[in-house]
């Protein structure tokens, strides 16, 4: 038995089993925040998904893939996407862009707009290569760059105060082209642009946009463009597509996702958009991954575009009503955070909305000589006594730039009415504890 005992213990393995690219990016802002909700919340405005229901006539198209005649749709399709749907996707996208798309070659279908981005990344960028990322965005860009051997570059967006004392807009935070110039080089591979920006709420105007496509082109740089809250745009804004300025077609692969688009996030179809020169090794990475994702929620996807196609335009159109719905629920949230004194950014575009806690530090002291950035401890403070879920925003900075901007959480205004009500509740609530401790 003895001799038994030392065999199994040097049977055990001694060496690391740990790929060198996991070092260092083992953290997830999701996995800690979203079981802090699940254990405290009673209202969850963290984790951007609705709790609306998506379309009917997405459902039913769901419903009909699944229970009709084609016994095929339960079987694999093809790889880089299911015919139905690459080829309404090209002419959606075609119309928008305005070139002609071939299905096969211009589009890939992917497991949601996360896989999306981890094939650009894993399919572009070799060791070494440097890839900006601009401050702050959304968290999975930071780890998927360094994952893939690349060193990300950072550049903010820089926050102007409003004058006459008005609430700030998302439009006030801005590049400064001198200093997003200098982060370019030789070393450099891509740039990640997010527009509208999560969390923000930015959407990047023409001109900002021009500024980024000509630093793109004079340094010969790739643009991976994250354009998942692309039909969620509010005040008249527009969604500008920087694949259609000069010379940005050739270089830029489009993400969008049909979880943000139709209100469906756990169905997980997304698609990137670009050339083939591109794309085919985006498929590479891709059927040597996922191989492809599931067939009856894409030809779902399918019919809801043929459907959107059809109303482009028109009031009846998902992408019309939407936004609208959205921006109602923006506007109730922004009043009823600033009627207690946290002080929102309007966001123009997204379902998320960022707000100054500044006059609510009292609340949560200080802890001397900590780590952590103050907005964590206070969202983590908030779930804990007050029920209500919302995420930092230095979760979207990385490590050197978290304390910069620690004085500010990000809401999730994509909630059905009674959830937001709950909410302002629990706000009011907390000023009246406040004024009458």
């Amino acid at each position: 038995q003895t001799h038994l005992l030392s065999l199994s213990l040097q049977a055990k393995m001694s060496r690391p089993v740990q790929a060198r690219r996991l070092e260092g990016i083992d953290k997830n802002i999701w996995v800690e925040f979203v079981k802090l909700a699940a254990t405290y919340s009673t209202v969850n405005l963290g984790q951007g998904f609705p709790d609306f229901p998506p379309p009917d006539f997405l459902k039913e198209a769901f419903v009909r893939a699944l229970s009709g005649e084609n016994h095929m749709l339960h079987q694999y399709t093809r790889a880089f996407g299911h015919p139905p749907l690459v080829k309404i996707l090209a002419q959606f996208f075609g119309k928008l862009l305005g070139r002609d798309l071939d299905p096969m070659t211009n589009v890939m279908v992917t497991v949601g707009a996360y896989q999306a981005l981890f094939c650009c990344f894993q399919a572009f960028v070799d060791d070494g290569d440097e890839v900006i990322i601009i401050e702050p965005f959304f968290d999975c860009y930071e780890p998927m760059v360094k994952m893939a051997g690349g060193m990300p570059v950072f550049v903010p967006l820089r926050p102007k105060a409003p004058k006459d004392g008005k609430l700030m807009s998302s439009a006030d935070w801005q590049l400064d082209p001198a200093e997003l110039a200098s982060k370019f080089s030789d070393r450099t591979k891509a740039i990640v642009l997010n527009s509208p920006n999560n969390p923000l709420g930015k959407v990047f105007s023409r001109g900002e946009l021009e500024v980024i496509a000509d630093l793109c082109v004079k340094y010969d740089v790739l643009c991976i463009s994250d354009e998942v809250y692309e039909w969620l745009v509010y005040d008249g804004k527009e969604h500008i597509r920087i694949a259609s300025l000069q010379g940005m077609w050739d270089r830029t692969v489009i993400i969008g996702s049909a979880g943000k688009t139709f209100s469906a996030t756990g169905w997980k179809v997304g698609w990137t958009v670009g050339p083939n020169r591109l794309l085919q090794h985006l498929c590479t990475v891709h059927q040597n991954s996922v191989y492809h994702c599931a067939t009856a929620a894409q030809e779902a996807v399918a019919q809801g575009f043929q459907r959107e196609l059809k109303l482009y335009g028109k009031p009846e159109s998902y992408f019309v009503q939407l936004p609208k719905e959205l921006q109602q629920k923006r506007d109730w949230l922004v009043q009823s955070l600033d009627a207690v004194g946290m002080k929102p950014i309007i966001p123009e575009g997204t379902y998320f909305l960022v707000a100054d806690i500044s006059e609510f530090k009292s609340d949560v002291p200080d802890v001397p000589d900590s780590d952590e950035p103050y907005d964590s401890r206070f969202a983590k403070w908030m779930v804990k006594n007050k029920g209500l879920a919302a995420i930092p925003l230095s979760a979207f900075y990385c490590g050197a730039h978290k304390n910069n901007y620690n004085h500010f959480i990000r809401f999730c205004f994509a909630k059905e009415e009674a959830t937001l009500k709950a909410a302002n509740d629990i706000l009011q609530k907390w000023k009246r504890e406040k004024t009458n401790p």
